[in-house]
């Protein structure tokens, strides 16, 4: 229980009707789960207006509301919240309901178009690898002592989120990884988390059917940087021109890391192969069995991080070369026949290049590299084309699948993945919708030492097809039909 004037603290309130000394059980933004004694707070969504659930709310026993619209006819008995933005509002208060766990934990938040899931992923792992309880919210899990859980979203709603950092203090956690996506920032889901520090990856074009602009969503990632305390670090990726406009107006400290450019944070690779790389990071030579320019670039923005946490630089780097590859990023299974089946997450036209040109750099040229790729459904439509015109520029064979079509007809995604191809690159292109076929496909395609790169999905381990999630998993499924190499 917390006096609910307490719980307003640090909130703008436009105006108060009722009683401020209430005491309040539990917040809920869905009127199903209000209970006695809840504040309900009125959230407007893309879909759903939580101010029409405002009476349902009250009727089961919410005591205060929280809203942006006050409504009409008004209840004597409950007290009425007037803000300017519900969002950031829930975000304070389920801090302040908390106790503000976030103060006592030292919260890094990773952005960026690709390599947020490593990087946070990969902190956690060096850190809790060097004997530091720590904690881990991610695309793939939520990890923190013995709490294991898979995902629902990459960054959870402020309730959530501000119960997993309770948790954590409880249980003695003193760092914690978390991806901050553009979703989780332009809805206020991080407001009211104390952050020690915040990692730019990289930006590129994405999420453009939320955004609707390149300039909004890097303006919307730029927001994050923004709010940082000057007590906090801001760190990066020199190398990405966007780099430099998310720390402008930041009070943080900021400082760089990059594998072309000047960076507080340099990085060389000095040797590459599909079984790993050696890279010299701060004067030092570590073999690591990650792979890709982009995996160079997410240790040593981990390198850096761990050094901005005052780790001891050779302990870090000794963790750095145990470190294995998150799951669906670039995770390679070599057949017995030295088949090579690669699997990323590449969904984006970007990464999907990164992932490319990063086996084309590694492979002999001797081999046949064949890509299986979609494009997700309800998603941004530019970036079809583009992938198609990717995968076909960079691979000597191309099958276009279904990924996850969501609500739309898969035909309609591949056509519009198809109609960016080349016109002298057509011909080495073929379409087959079913996912395993396609697989299956690459396979009787492919013979031994070729390449087959299964992109677009990654660690997901289902495919949403007209509001269903089948089980789904890309690297399983090859893994299956890849060993039958007799």
């Amino acid at each position: 229980m917390i006096a609910l004037q307490d719980l307003l603290y640090k909130v703008s309130l436009e105006s108060v009707s009722g009683d401020l000394q209430l005491q309040i059980a539990s917040l809920a933004f869905d009127s199903r789960k209000v209970t006695p004694q809840t504040l309900f707070v009125a959230l407007e969504g893309e879909s759903v207006d939580g101010h029409d659930y405002i009476s349902s709310a009250i009727e089961r026993g919410a005591i205060a509301v929280l809203c942006e619209k006050l409504p009409k006819s008004r209840v004597s008995q409950c007290t009425y919240l007037e803000v300017s933005n519900s969002h950031e509002a829930l975000g304070i208060m389920a801090s302040n309901f908390y106790g503000n766990p976030s103060q006592d934990i030292k919260v890094v938040g990773v952005t960026g178009t690709n390599g947020k899931t490593s990087v946070a992923s990969m902190l956690y792992e060096l850190f809790e690898s060097l004997g530091y309880p720590t904690g881990l919210l991610s695309t793939v899990k939520v990890c923190y002592g013995t709490t294991v859980k898979q995902a629902t979203h990459t960054t959870p709603d402020p309730l959530e989120i501000q119960e997993h950092f309770s948790q954590m203090r409880a249980a003695g956690i003193a760092h914690c990884f978390m991806e901050v996506s553009s979703h989780g920032i332009a809805q206020d889901r991080i407001a009211g988390i104390t952050f020690a520090g915040g990692v730019f990856t990289n930006l590129t074009h994405d999420h453009l059917d939320y955004h609707k602009t390149f300039a909004a969503y890097r303006d919307t990632k730029k927001k994050f940087f923004d709010q940082l305390p000057k007590q906090a670090f801001a760190l990066i990726n020199a190398d990405d021109k966007n780099g430099i406009v998310m720390v402008q107006n930041c009070k943080a400290k900021k400082h760089t890391y990059a594998l072309q450019n000047y960076a507080d944070y340099p990085l060389q690779i000095l040797e590459q192969q599909f079984g790993g790389m050696l890279l010299k990071i701060q004067g030092t030579e570590v073999w690591t069995t990650l792979v890709g320019r982009f995996n160079a670039s997410n240790l040593v923005a981990v390198f850096a991080v761990a050094d901005l946490l005052e780790l001891d630089a050779l302990d870090s780097l000794s963790a750095i070369s145990q470190l294995q590859s998150v799951p669906g990023r670039f995770q390679v299974y070599t057949a017995a026949d030295n088949r090579y089946v690669i699997v990323d997450y590449a969904h984006t036209p970007d990464a999907l290049a990164s992932t490319l040109e990063t086996i084309n750099e590694i492979r002999t040229k001797n081999e046949t590299l064949i890509t299986v790729v979609g494009c997700g459904g309800n998603r941004d439509q530019e970036k079809r084309p583009q992938m198609g015109h990717i995968a076909a520029q960079k691979s000597n064979q191309v099958i276009f699948t279904s990924d996850n079509p969501r609500g739309e007809d898969p035909r309609q995604i591949l056509d519009e993945m198809r109609a960016g191809v080349a016109p002298e690159a057509y011909k080495k292109t073929l379409v087959i919708e079913d996912r395993k076929e396609a697989i299956q496909a690459a396979f009787q395609f492919s013979q031994p030492n070729d390449i087959v790169l299964i992109a677009g999905k990654g660690h997901e381990a289902y495919q949403e097809i007209k509001g269903k999630k089948i089980p789904f998993n890309d690297y399983e499924i090859a893994k299956q039909i890849f060993s039958n190499t007799d």
